[in-house]
């Protein structure tokens, strides 16, 4: 009988874009357990909302993550909307689905190019990146920012974009959906990369339904679960269908992250044929006094802010779960039975993000 040990994972690694930190049981070379360790790089942000007033905090939550930071405080402040009562302009509403499938677009980006790296596929990273830049530029064009945007507030968004710049975003994107379909198909379609991914990192759909996999995770294993789909923002006037693969392997999990590429595209151009005039904040009075679950639809899944007020301006309490922490124990599920040089390239198909997990 082969004798077992554990060895280290992380959280230093140079394959691992973030500080996830695994001990794996090993059998040989095949990996029987995993123990992950939780609050390497716990920051206490949650406690912040003692100090910093309800209207404040929403740059407090958007740092949370510098991936899906715009998500974050749009997830922040519909909650607090919500419990104000508050109805916020229609095209504010436009604005932030516009610029949520921004973020999301330029997460999978950065996502493809540090998977392709970790595959060994250098050009294939570099030209993600050069795409993504694209991507950052429109963000950085219509809110000011490139990562950490600040164009979120309660009540509506702090800029309004030109009929004139809507048009030309489309025409960039169009350019970008075709330089985006050469990449993932030279990449996806390679037979070395079909051979390291299919039937690698299996999770059943029963399992992904039981351990509470969200995301393209849950997607990659046939659970048709998107909380788009719920309409918040205007994802109830747009068109689209999840992404589902049946498969449940690593290669299926890449596969609806790049289908969800160009979903995202066509949800920017639906939302910019139909946005409509009309202003994008409005006046807030008052704090909020109750307590709401706002949820949204990250990059990597489900995320979920829970937000409680007493009527002042400090919010009593704030709590996020974040995908990846969700998806961790499906992270654990996938890992038994692979072998040790096969972690890190199944660990970087959850896409993880330890800075959202460990708020």
């Amino acid at each position: 009988m082969s004798k077992q040990v554990i060895i280290p994972f992380g959280p230093q690694h140079p394959v691992l874009p973030e500080p996830l930190h695994l001990d794996l049981v090993l059998e040989d070379e095949t990996v029987v357990d995993v123990i992950p360790s939780i609050g390497y790089v716990h920051r206490g942000l949650e406690k912040l909302v003692e100090k910093r007033e309800y209207t404040e905090y929403v740059f407090i939550a958007e740092r949370i993550c510098g991936i899906c930071s715009y998500i974050h405080s749009n997830t922040y402040v519909s909650g607090v909307e919500q419990i104000m009562g508050l109805e916020v302009p229609e095209r504010a509403q436009y604005l932030r689905t516009i610029w949520s499938e921004l973020s999301r677009l330029h997460s999978h980006l950065l996502w493809l190019g540090l998977f392709a790296d970790g595959l060994g596929f250098e050009s294939v990273f570099m030209n993600a990146w050069k795409l993504r830049e694209h991507v950052l530029d429109e963000l950085e064009a219509t809110t000011g920012g490139r990562v950490i945007q600040g164009v979120c507030k309660v009540g509506g968004v702090r800029r309004d974009i030109s009929p004139e710049k809507l048009d030309e975003m489309v025409k960039g994107l169009k350019e970008l959906e075709k330089e985006l379909e050469r990449l993932t198909n030279v990449f996806l379609y390679d037979r070395s990369i079909a051979s390291r991914l299919k039937g690698v990192g299996m999770l059943g759909k029963e399992d992904a339904y039981y351990l509470g996999a969200v995301g393209p995770t849950a997607r990659g294993s046939g659970v048709p679960i998107d909380l788009r789909q719920t309409g918040y923002n205007v994802y109830d006037k747009i068109n689209f269908k999840p992404v589902v693969e049946m498969e449940g392997d690593s290669y299926a999990r890449c596969i609806v992250r790049a289908k969800e590429m160009f979903t995202s595209i066509d949800i920017i151009e639906q939302c910019v044929k139909k946005i409509p005039d009309g202003p994008v904040d409005m006046k807030v009075t008052g704090a909020p006094n109750g307590e709401f679950f706002s949820r949204a639809e990250q990059p990597r899944g489900e995320v979920i802010h829970y937000i409680k007020g007493n009527g002042t301006k400090h919010l009593v309490r704030h709590r996020v779960r974040t995908p990846t922490f969700t998806n961790i124990p499906p992270l654990v599920k996938l890992l038994k039975g692979v072998q040790l040089a096969d972690v890190p390239v199944v660990v970087l198909t959850i896409d993880p993000c330890i800075g959202c997990a460990e708020r």
